[in-house]
């Protein structure tokens, strides 16, 4: 599993000739509700098993949470279901509306 830091993944979100990473969003509805990074697509992690095998292996997936806890166990998962593009968003939300949408609700 990689680690990305906030500021490193909206470089990559950003640069238009990058295949763009499948953004997995592991909180609870309520908390994808108040706050979200664009484009992410929520699956709260006690959903992830069950649901798995609507992933993409081949695409690069970036764990989502609100400080970086519950993604890191689900990447964590899903390399152990054998994917291999796995990515933590260091900080969750929590670091993107610090560093980079300072917009973003914070909870």
């Amino acid at each position: 599993m990689q680690n990305m830091k906030a500021k490193e993944l909206a470089a990559w979100l950003n640069d238009e000739t990058s295949p763009s990473p499948l953004l997995l969003d592991v909180r609870e509805p309520w908390e994808y509700q108040l706050c979200h990074i664009d484009g992410s697509r929520t699956m709260p992690m006690n959903t992830v098993p069950a649901n798995v095998v609507q992933l993409e292996r081949d695409m690069p997936i970036v764990c989502i949470c609100h400080h970086g806890m519950r993604s890191m166990q689900v990447a964590l998962f899903l390399e152990q279901q054998g994917f291999t593009d796995v990515i933590n968003l260091t900080g969750g939300v929590d670091a993107w509306a610090a560093q980079v949408d300072s917009g973003m609700p914070t909870y």
